[in-house]
C-alpha cells in the first residue's frame, strides 16, 4: 500500500511465521487443506485473481482464495490484504495463509454445535423439519458475526506475540468473503473494498458497495480513537487524508482505523476487530470485486464492475482490472504507482 504509513524506519526485527498446512509449491500457487482447494493466483471456473507491484520496493498485497471452504462444495473464500509499512509484506502474507484456516476451523466447531443441539432436541422429542437442519447448516448471522470477530482478533494477539518493537509501526488490512449458497458474509478490516454487481431489469451493470472503507473519516471511528487518546490530522505534503498519530510525536500516521498490526496504536483506538455484514443474493447479482486501495484510489465502484463485466474471458478480468488501474497511476502520478491487486468472483454458472 502506498502512503499509507507516514513513517517510513528502518528495522531489524522480524515476523515468526505462525505454522500453516498449506505448501505452495506448484506453478499454480494452489495446495490442499482439510478438504479445501487454496489458491494464491490464476484462476479456476468461478475465480480470477491477480496482483502487480507498484513503484515501491516489495509487493505488499497478497491474495488467496480457498475453493471448497471446510470441505463443502458450496463454500468459498476470497481474501485480499494489503500490507503497509515495516513488514507489511510479512504481516499479509502471514494473514493470508492464516486467517482462512482459523476460520475454517471455527466455522466447523459452530456447525458442529448447532447439529448437536438438534440432534438432542429431537432426542426429547423435538419436532423439526429437514430445513431447520439446512439452517443450523448455514448458521445464524450472530454466530458468523462471532466466529470473525473472535478469528481476526487471536490472529492479531498471535501477530503481537512474536513480533519485536521494530515492527510494531507495520500492519494490513484485510478484505474477506464467505460464499455459501446464496448467503454472503463479510468481513473487512481498513480500506480494502469489496463491491458486488448486480444486473437491472434493463441491463444496466449497477454496483452496490458491499464494504465501508474505515478511515478516520468516519465519525464513529474517529470518536473511538480520540476517546482512546490517540490524534487524527492530515499532514502538509499530503492534506487531504487524515491520519492516526500516536498522543505524542509524528508518528507513524496511519491513514486507515482498523488494521492487523499497527501495534503501536492499538492503545490509542486502532483495532483488529472486523466489521461484519451479511447479503443474500439474488439472481441480480453477477460477481463481486476484492481489491486492495491501489484499484479503489484510480477507479469507481462503476468503473470497476464495467472492465471486469467486458473481459472476454473470466479468466482475464482480474488481470484487465489491475491494468486498467495501473495505467490510470501512471496518468495521474508519473512513475509513482501503488500495489494493485484484485479478486473476482463470479456467481453464476
Amino acid at each position: 500500500m502506498g502512503g499509507c504509513c507516514s513513517c517510513h524506519v528502518s528495522f531489524v526485527g522480524k515476523v515468526h511465521d505462525v505454522e500453516c498446512e498449506c505448501n505452495h509449491n506448484n506453478d499454480d500457487g494452489a495446495c490442499e487443506h482439510g478438504g479445501a482447494r487454496v489458491m494464491l493466483k490464476g484462476s479456476s471456473t468461478f475465480v480470477s485473481m491477480y496482483s502487480q507491484k507498484g513503484s515501491k520496493g516489495v509487493n505488499q498485497d497478497a491474495l488467496t482464495v480457498w475453493q471448497d471452504f471446510t470441505g463443502k462444495k458450496d463454500m468459498i473464500f476470497c481474501g485480499v490484504f494489503d500490507g503497509h509499512g515495516p513488514l507489511g509484506h510479512k504481516l499479509s502474507q502471514c494473514i493470508r495463509d492464516n486467517l482462512p484456516a482459523k476460520l475454517s476451523a471455527s466455522i466447523k466447531q459452530s456447525q458442529e454445535k448447532a447439529m448437536k443441539h438438534y440432534d438432542a432436541n429431537a432426542t426429547n422429542g423435538g419436532s423439526h423439519s429437514d430445513d431447520y437442519v439446512e439452517d443450523n447448516q448455514n448458521m445464524s448471522f450472530p454466530s458468523w458475526e462471532g466466529t470473525f470477530m473472535r478469528c481476526f482478533s487471536e490472529i492479531d494477539e498471535k501477530f503481537a506475540k512474536n513480533i519485536d518493537t521494530d515492527g510494531f509501526r507495520g500492519g494490513s488490512t484485510a478484505v474477506t468473503v464467505i460464499k455459501q449458497g446464496d448467503q454472503l458474509i463479510i468481513g473487512n478490516v481498513g480500506d480494502s473494498r469489496a463491491v458486488l454487481c448486480r444486473r437491472a431489469p434493463d441491463n444496466r451493470l449497477i454496483p452496490v458497495q458491499l464494504t465501508v472503507d474505515l478511515t478516520p473519516d468516519i465519525p464513529r471511528e474517529a470518536l473511538r480513537i480520540i476517546n482512546c487518546g490517540g490524534r487524527i490530522f492530515a499532514t502538509e505534503e499530503d492534506p487531504s487524508v487524515n491520519r492516526v498519530w500516536m498522543p505524542k510525536g509524528d508518528c507513524p500516521g496511519l491513514a486507515m482505523a482498523r488494521a492487523f498490526g499497527n501495534f503501536c496504536l492499538k492503545d490509542y483506538g486502532v483495532t483488529s476487530i472486523p466489521d461484519v455484514s451479511y447479503r443474500k443474493l439474488t439472481k441480480q447479482d453477477e460477481f463481486v470485486v476484492l481489491a486492495s486501495d491501489g484499484i479503489w484510489d484510480m477507479l469507481s465502484n462503476s468503473e470497476v464492475i464495467n472492465i471486469v463485466a467486458s473481459a472476454p474471458k473470466r479468466s482475464m478480468a482480474a488481470k484487465l482490472l489491475v491494468n486498467h488501474a495501473v495505467r490510470a497511476w501512471r496518468y495521474k502520478h508519473g512513475f509513482k504507482v501503488d500495489d494493485c491487486s484484485a479478486i473476482c468472483l463470479f456467481l453464476k454458472d
